[in-house]
């Protein structure tokens, strides 16, 4: 298959055409004017340092912090419960997660417990036996889909040790400081990472996982060092299945009759479906044009504080999780795949 579009230019054309999907002008003016006032109230509200403020994600800015964030990312799809009452829970230090960080909790567990989990060479070897066992959960409910994690962990050790020494960190210098490059690496050496599809007979792709890999090193590294990327403003959302279920909350999307139907009825969509595709791309370009907006506000304003997709997925994720009583009525798609 040709090379796919960018993420950017791929969610322009999804969003042109997209038949079950619509933008709301007049809510992206409204939310961005909100934006705009927590943050005169509290400049830090939307920041790159609330990630490391986390209690799972590393403290540190070194091989170890990058193993375990390109570990994670790896492995970042497909959390969604199909019964909310029967989530896959990690207990940590005293504390159970669901979601997302129950697998980061179940990774910061392993270490603890002396396992290398991290390492290249682990990975490459794994077996479902021992997945079994490291992502144990606390709950009835085990990790989706571990088959496929422990086959990309196999993966991703494979590759680490054939091209890259068995460090990320040797991918990350060959970029030079250009996320752009460390993305089209990502994708061309692991294919896990992959994300493309076909829409309207185009090539296009939303990397949703590469993507955050990028984020992360930026986010961990506060934009120094190894995660100082020139063109980190390029990078764009993460197309999910949770962060559209935000934006229709907030009224900056809107799903057509047909569609909202089958999503109230907990239809599973396979990737690469029209609609699923019309939702990722959609979301992707209405927080471009969220960021564009405020980027407007802010300069009217006076206001120098820097604000781009990546930080404004965080903020909109994390919205979702501390406001879940509010918006869990909203439905979001269910997908099984290994690409989010």
């Amino acid at each position: 298959m040709p090379d796919a579009l960018g993420p950017r230019e791929s969610a322009q054309i999804i969003s042109n055409n997209s038949r079950y999907v619509t933008i709301s002008p007049d809510a992206i003016n409204v939310m961005s004017g909100d934006l705009l006032e927590e943050i005169r109230r509290n400049p830090e509200y939307i920041h790159f340092k609330g990630w490391k403020a986390h209690a799972l994600n590393p403290k540190t800015c070194d091989d170890r912090a990058v193993n375990w964030i390109f570990l994670v990312d790896a492995l970042n799809f497909s959390f969604w419960s199909s019964d909310s009452d029967k989530k896959y829970c990690v207990s940590y230090k005293g504390k159970t997660y669901t979601g997302y960080w129950s697998m980061c909790a179940a990774i910061n567990r392993a270490i603890d417990e002396g396992i290398p989990i991290t390492s290249a060479l682990y990975c490459k070897e794994l077996s479902l036996k021992e997945a079994r066992r490291v992502f144990r959960s606390d709950s009835e409910t085990d990790l989706p889909m571990l088959e496929q994690r422990v086959k990309v962990m196999n993966d991703i050790g494979t590759v680490l040790l054939s091209k890259y020494d068995g460090k990320f960190t040797n991918c990350i210098l060959q970029a030079v400081g250009n996320a752009q490059m460390l993305l089209a690496s990502v994708v061309k050496s692991f294919p896990c990472f992959k994300d493309e599809g076909v829409f309207n007979g185009k090539n296009v792709s939303f990397y949703k996982r590469a993507q955050i890999l990028v984020a992360d090193i930026w986010a961990c590294f506060e934009g120094n060092g190894l995660g100082n990327f020139s063109d980190i403003d390029s990078i764009t959302m993460f197309a999910d299945y949770r962060i559209p279920q935000t934006l229709v909350y907030f009224g900056v999307m809107r799903y057509e009759n047909e569609l909202l139907e089958l999503l109230e009825a907990d239809h599973l969509f396979e990737n690469g479906d029209l609609m699923e595709m019309e939702i990722r791309g959609v979301s992707v370009w209405a927080v471009e044009l969220l960021v564009k907006r405020m980027k407007e506000l802010l300069k009217e304003n006076s206001i120098e504080i820097k604000i781009n997709a990546i930080l404004l997925d965080h903020f909109l994720w994390d919205y979702r999780r501390e406001h879940e009583a509010e918006t869990k009525h909203i439905p979001f798609h269910k997908v099984r795949c290994i690409y989010y």
